[in-house]
């Protein structure tokens, strides 16, 4: 059941993530490459698909306790949790604990870490939207042990 909320989480980032980037992308009037007329028996009106070229997805295991540094992403990025559970922190907000099925956006250029929270692992599905990633130094265990939200 987590697996398929998983998959349904990510058809989902990627439509929206498609829809975004594409519509930036789009000359007005002018479908994007591969669109689908409104006469495609599939849908029911005009359905565009976009090009979702500077999606990246990865799973990433963490070990109870492990984190990332601080770091931050051009272009945002999505955080999902598959399994376990996830300590998250922007800079200058609280750490929040999120649990399977729940998720957190970072938007680009705010730096924050990630990782499992202390006494459990954690399975994430991570989704960048193109753009560098900046890193930081590494987070320390008083940052990584704060007051959670």
């Amino acid at each position: 059941m987590k697996r398929i909320a998983v998959l349904l989480w990510l058809m989902l980032v990627l439509v929206v993530s498609a829809h975004w980037v594409g519509r930036a992308q789009q000359t007005a009037g002018q479908p994007a490459p591969g669109s689908q007329g409104a006469d495609d028996p599939r849908f029911t009106g005009k359905s565009v698909t976009m090009e979702s070229k500077d999606l990246s997805i990865a799973r990433r295991h963490f070990e109870a306790g492990a984190r990332s540094a601080w770091h931050s992403h051009d272009r945002g990025q999505l955080l999902m949790v598959e399994d376990g559970r996830m300590r998250t922190q922007k800079r200058g907000q609280a750490i929040k604990d999120l649990g399977a099925g729940e998720s957190d956006y970072t938007a680009p250029n705010v730096f924050h870490w990630h990782g499992a929270v202390p006494g459990q692992a954690l399975v994430q599905i991570n989704v960048g939207f193109g753009g560098e990633t900046k890193w930081m130094e590494k987070v320390t265990d008083a940052e990584y042990l704060g007051k959670t939200k």
